[in-house]
């Protein structure tokens, strides 16, 4: 099957609404609604059909194969116990055979101008019925990192420094998974919103990191950038320690940083103690003295 263009596709998602008398609203989200992200051939359709008679969709399924050959679909149904309530939304994510992918809502008629003033970042494409308010302009406002309180600050630095130990552990017992999965869980978590303060604050918050990080290539300075990189090469025990170890060097720096910026106090105990024991090779006895003493 062919790649179908943008315009094809937007074609596609508005000549179905407006064949089908239900569907009476049609607006889009996600990147293609945000002017500052960067167009490819990759981004999803992030569309939303605001219909009446909102439980006839729902009972055909196989309405959504106007859209073209899938390879493969998830729905709400697929991801919810029997019996949930679907009453509020639905959702198809569809992707199709010739790379092109569309996340389709569908909301009642009712709740359409609820959902439509969720989120600032939408293009209004169709309504037929002028149901929809005027807005202004598509903006990813609602995405931009913001200050931190020191409540938040405090919680990331002691959450990353907390599960580094438990990452180390699972070295030390040579438990890949384990440690794996702890490391690209909550410490990843917490050093990406680092990340994202730390770019926030470089930008006046005023620029979006991008979901999951992946606008960090671009608001960073090339030389954190490329140590950035290097947290990402985990293949064995030793690879995830130097790993481990980077992220920290990163994390103190920029905590360190934002820290001092914000008036806030950055755990350096805690910083120092916990890199000297992730260390130790799992024997606390090579704890330096001063290290020993504090704990």
């Amino acid at each position: 099957m062919d790649h179908r263009s943008e315009q094809q596709m937007m074609e596609l998602i508005l000549d179905t609404a407006r064949r089908d008398d239900r569907i009476r609203a049609v607006w889009m989200n996600g990147s293609r609604a945000n002017p500052g992200a960067p167009r490819d051939r990759w981004q999803d359709f992030d569309i939303v059909y605001a219909v009446r008679e909102y439980q006839s969709f729902l009972a055909s399924p196989e309405w959504v194969d106007c859209f073209g050959p899938r390879i493969i679909m998830q729905t709400r149904s697929d991801q919810e116990e029997e019996g949930a309530d679907f009453s509020d939304w639905y959702i198809y994510l569809m992707q199709f055979a010739d790379g092109n992918r569309i996340d389709l809502s569908l909301v009642p008629l009712e709740r359409a101008e609820v959902h439509f003033l969720s989120d600032r970042m939408r293009v209004l494409l169709l309504d037929k019925d002028g149901l929809l308010p005027a807005v202004p302009p598509s903006t990813d406002a609602d995405y931009l990192p913001k200050k931190p309180s020191r409540q938040l600050f405090h919680n990331c630095c002691n959450e990353f420094w907390w599960v580094s130990t438990y990452v180390v552990k699972g070295i030390w017992r040579r438990e890949l998974p384990y440690a794996q999965n702890l490391y690209h869980g909550a410490v990843r978590e917490a050093f990406d919103q680092m990340v994202c303060w730390k770019i926030g604050y470089d930008h006046g918050f005023s620029v979006n990191p991008g979901k999951c990080g992946k606008y960090f290539e671009r608001y960073l300075p090339p030389e954190d950038w490329a140590l950035l990189k290097e947290t990402y090469h985990a293949g064995d025990y030793d690879a995830l320690l130097r790993c481990l170890l980077t992220m920290g060097e990163l994390f103190r720096r920029w905590g360190t940083e934002l820290a001092d910026a914000f008036g806030y106090d950055y755990p350096s105990r805690e910083d120092r103690l916990v890199t000297a024991y992730l260390c130790c090779g799992g024997d606390p006895e090579k704890l330096g003295q001063e290290e020993k003493a504090d704990v």
